[in-house]
């Protein structure tokens, strides 16, 4: 078994897109404002723009993402993008992190948050010294954006698709030594609650046999209220790294169990943090870390 862990609404909306990958100027499906969800909870006024889930364009689109993304990586844009948004990430947001030191300071890892927001990318990374790798949605790739995305660390996952050229994109990096950030829900929950692993976190946990970082992100489930001026304090808590047993062909069930365990840390991280707070969330890390340094101080027992 491949378990052996070390603790280290109303109506839809349909986009109708073109060949180019554009969306098409007429909706179809239910009535209401083009590519929005009409709000789900009583009394909000929250829309959210419609989910695609299949992306129509040719795997040939995405190539050169892939080859760029296998062959070099983050340049100038991302530490331009870092200039700009951490300001707006650590004032607005008042984003912190807890044990980043979890992180490993070389070498190949696998970064898995869980994901409310967009904006989660960004929270994820912030507060790290070493440049990341964001296996992301295919349809976020359109101009101008694509040009970010490529210079930027980001390499596509085909939407709706069997998708091997993104495995192949995770693995190339992680065998440079890589970090790669990879949701285990594979999409952005818009429940404002967690959502349920999927089985590709787990593949390539299994596949690579590196070191996967569970990750909380607490807040960014109401980062969208910034468009109504709230700002929401976001709180990222990086867990105790796990490994797998390396396995070359692991089964979709295999996969699911290895997704699921990480997840079960996630969800405990993050409820701690909404249960308990920022605050003492910290103090508990700080009290866990001392009490760590204390015991490799103590001589061993015979």
């Amino acid at each position: 078994m491949i378990l052996a862990i070390d603790q280290g609404t109303t109506g839809t909306t349909c986009i109708v897109f073109d060949e180019r990958g554009r969306p098409s100027s007429t909706p179809a499906g239910g009535p209401g404002k083009k590519g929005v969800t009409q709000p789900r909870d009583p009394g909000s006024t929250l829309r959210v723009k419609e989910q695609v889930y299949k992306d129509p364009r040719p795997a040939e689109y995405f190539t050169r993402f892939h080859e760029r993304a296998r062959s070099r990586g983050p340049d100038w844009v991302y530490d331009l993008t870092r200039v700009i948004l951490t300001p707006y990430i650590l004032l607005l947001f008042r984003a912190r992190c807890i044990d980043s030191d979890n992180i490993p300071a070389e070498g190949p890892a696998i970064i898995a948050p869980n994901h409310f927001s967009f904006l989660d990318h960004f929270f994820v990374a912030v507060y790290l010294r070493r440049k990341v790798r964001f296996m992301a949605k295919s349809q976020l790739f359109k101009r101008p954006m694509q040009f970010i995305y490529r210079h930027g660390g980001v390499f596509p996952i085909r939407r709706g698709h069997h998708d091997e050229e993104a495995f192949d994109t995770a693995h190339t990096v992680l065998e440079r030594g890589g970090l790669v950030v990879m949701y285990a829900e594979a999409g952005r929950s818009r429940s404002r609650k967690l959502g349920k692993p999927r089985h590709g976190l787990g593949r390539l946990a299994l596949e690579s046999g590196v070191p996967v970082v569970p990750t909380a992100i607490a807040g960014s489930e109401a980062a969208r209220d910034w468009k109504r001026l709230r700002f929401p304090k976001v709180t990222i808590h990086y867990g105790k790294p796990v490994r797998f047993e390396r396995v070359e062909e692991p089964t979709k069930e295999q996969a699911q169990a290895a997704s699921e365990a990480v997840f079960e840390e996630v969800h405990r991280l993050h409820t701690a943090l909404r249960r308990d707070g920022r605050r003492r969330a910290i103090q508990a890390a700080r009290a866990a870390r001392r009490a760590a340094e204390a015991a490799g101080r103590q001589p061993a027992v015979r």
